[in-house]
């Protein structure tokens, strides 16, 4: 007998890639499962399913960085100034990205590439290990969002955030809608689509001195002058990066998808100040913000 669930959650995560960098990303997710009919008549509730299976793939990847341990570009060490927290320093054709998070904000791969089948056999492992014996088989799809359009990849953190949000190498992959006076703009859209591609989004307000940053001795030594240097305190820890400036963009709000909104509509208020602008911007699936100026 099999148990189907479609749309069962999206996991909104970032991920290690050594031709883009790090790279935001959103994918649904299905589950079938496959066994024996328990004392109910059922494989499993569809409640156990929803709550059980969404919160182990939550606790596992969403809204974490992921890392390819089989990639000798990265690099995860303890941090020795700060209980709790490990350093990962990453090589890319874009540029070398350091880190420092609580160990929470990391999950571990092994694997040599980040990909729907490396993460899918990682999950599939960490579940089954958790499922009632009657289920004998599980099969996870995890998928993009089919978008007909211009959408992005970001990655941020948001330190006002309680949860996992606050994390400072999480991300989206996100479409975007632009109106300009009451007509859907695609050249805007590919504007914006292009201007934040692969791109890391900082708050001008966590910028710090190079003196503050806390990363690795190794990332002290390698940091370029392109580099530029975030830090903040969240509930979960102490969150440092250093960033290539060239995939970079520093806004003057917290990155929010409902600040991000307002970002773009000021930007584009900015350059035509006498028309009308609607921003419905995405963040991941099937959420977002709307900001109009």
């Amino acid at each position: 007998m099999q148990l189907f669930v479609n749309d069962l959650t999206v996991i909104d995560f970032s991920y290690c890639c050594p031709a883009r960098g790090i790279v935001g990303e959103s994918w649904i997710v299905d589950v079938l499962l496959d066994g024996s009919l328990n004392e109910m008549s059922m494989v499993l509730d569809f409640a156990v399913v929803k709550k059980q299976i969404k919160a182990i793939i939550d606790e596992a990847v969403d809204h974490k960085l992921l890392l390819p341990m089989q990639d000798r570009s990265v690099n995860v060490a303890d941090s020795d100034v700060r209980e709790g927290h490990e350093y990962v320093d990453f090589s890319s054709k874009q540029g070398d990205y350091f880190l420092q998070s609580p160990l929470s904000a990391f999950a571990k791969i092994d694997a040599k590439q980040i990909d729907i089948v490396s993460v899918t056999t990682h999950l599939t492992t960490i579940i089954l290990a958790e499922l009632p014996k009657n289920v004998q088989g599980l099969t996870l799809n995890l998928r993009p969002e089919k978008i007909d359009g211009a959408y992005y990849h970001y990655t941020h953190g948001l330190k006002l955030h309680d949860g996992n949000c606050q994390r400072i190498a999480h991300g989206h992959r996100s479409k975007i809608h632009i109106y300009k006076n009451g007509q859907r703009s695609a050249a805007l859209e590919e504007v914006w689509s292009l201007r934040w591609q692969d791109i890391y989004l900082a708050s001008e307000v966590d910028r710090i001195a190079l003196t503050d940053i806390e990363i690795s001795s190794e990332a002290k030594a390698n940091l370029t002058t392109d580099h530029q240097l975030f830090s903040y305190f969240a509930p979960q820890g102490r969150f440092d990066i250093a960033v290539p400036g060239k995939i970079l963009d520093v806004v003057d709000c917290d990155s929010t998808v409902e600040l991000l909104a307002d970002f773009i509509v000021r930007q584009l208020k900015k350059q035509a100040p006498n028309d009308e602008f609607k921003v419905v911007a995405f963040e991941g699936v099937a959420k977002g913000a709307i900001a109009n100026g």
